[in-house]
C-alpha cells in the first residue's frame, strides 16, 4: 500500500520496521504508558512483528498509529492511538478509515476491536457496536465492538 493522503496535508501507510515501526512504538509510549500510566510489559505484548502497523503523518512527523491483527476471518484492530496535540482534528477518523478500507479488501468476515468505553462513541461513527458487557484491561474500562463486513 502507497501512502494515503487525507484532509490537511495528513497520510497513513502501512510500515513493517526500521524508523516508521520506532515512530509507531514512540506514539504508544506516549499515549499508553506515559498519558494512561499502562504498564510498559502489557502494552508492548510481544505481538507487533505478526501485525501490520498503520502510521499517520503530518509534515513528516508521525502523528499517529494503529495495529492489526489477522485470523480465522476476523480482524482486530489494536493500539489505535494519536498524540494529544492531534486529537479532535480528524486524525483518528482518517486513519480508522484507511485502516478499514483495507480490511474491506481482505478475507474477512468480522472486525474487532476493545474499545475504551469513553471512545465507543467514535467507533459506533464508524459502524462498529458493541457486544458483551464493560471490561477492564490494564486499569482502563473498555467495550467489545464488532463490525461485520460480509456473511
Amino acid at each position: 500500500m502507497t501512502d494515503r493522503d487525507g484532509p490537511s496535508g495528513r497520510s497513513v501507510r502501512v510500515v513493517t520496521a526500521g524508523r516508521d515501526i520506532d515512530d509507531a512504538l514512540a506514539i504508544r509510549r506516549q499515549v499508553f504508558i506515559v498519558e494512561q500510566h499502562v504498564p510498559e510489559e502489557l502494552e508492548y505484548d510481544g505481538l507487533d512483528a505478526g501485525a501490520t502497523h498503520y502510521l499517520c503523518s503530518l509534515d513528516g512527523r508521525a502523528i499517529g498509529t494503529a495495529r492489526v491483527r489477522c485470523a480465522d476471518g476476523t480482524a482486530k484492530i489494536e493500539r489505535v492511538a494519536v498524540l494529544a496535540d492531534h486529537r479532535r482534528d480528524g486524525v483518528g477518523r482518517h486513519l480508522m478509515e484507511v485502516v478499514l478500507s483495507d480490511l474491506r479488501h481482505q478475507e474477512v468476515t468480522t472486525i474487532a476491536l476493545a474499545s475504551q468505553t469513553y471512545a465507543q462513541d467514535f467507533y459506533r461513527g464508524l459502524g462498529f457496536v458493541p457486544v458483551g458487557d464493560e471490561f477492564e484491561d490494564a486499569g482502563i474500562p473498555h467495550i467489545s465492538m464488532v463490525l461485520r463486513v460480509r456473511d
